[in-house]
């Protein structure tokens, strides 16, 4: 499942902070992010190298293993991610409780 060009990914942006909603997916056995470059990926390529890389019109973020644990999230989740404070920062959208 990719961020569809117009229906799954909510961006704002303000002063210079891009903020992205979207699904998380599997592939190879990782969970990434396939961020449309048009719809505000391009603004993430700088905050996530190391993480990140372009494959064609898409900005793939793998989401590290010790994160997603932390962050609650695995494959259908989905995340917010934007790039304060000139970091790439993943938030679950709708965090899991606490049990």
């Amino acid at each position: 499942m990719k961020w569809p060009d117009n229906s799954n990914y909510h961006c704002v942006s303000m002063s210079y902070v891009t903020s992205l909603k979207g699904p998380v997916e599997k592939v190879d056995g990782k969970l990434v992010l396939r961020i449309p470059l048009s719809a505000g990926g391009d603004q993430f390529i700088d905050c996530s190298k190391g993480i990140s890389e372009v494959e064609g019109e898409y900005l793939k973020v793998t989401i590290p293993e010790w994160l997603a644990g932390m962050l609650r999230i695995d494959e259908g989740s989905i995340v917010s991610i934007d790039n304060e404070n000139g970091k790439c920062n993943i938030r679950p959208a709708n965090p899991a409780p606490v049990q």
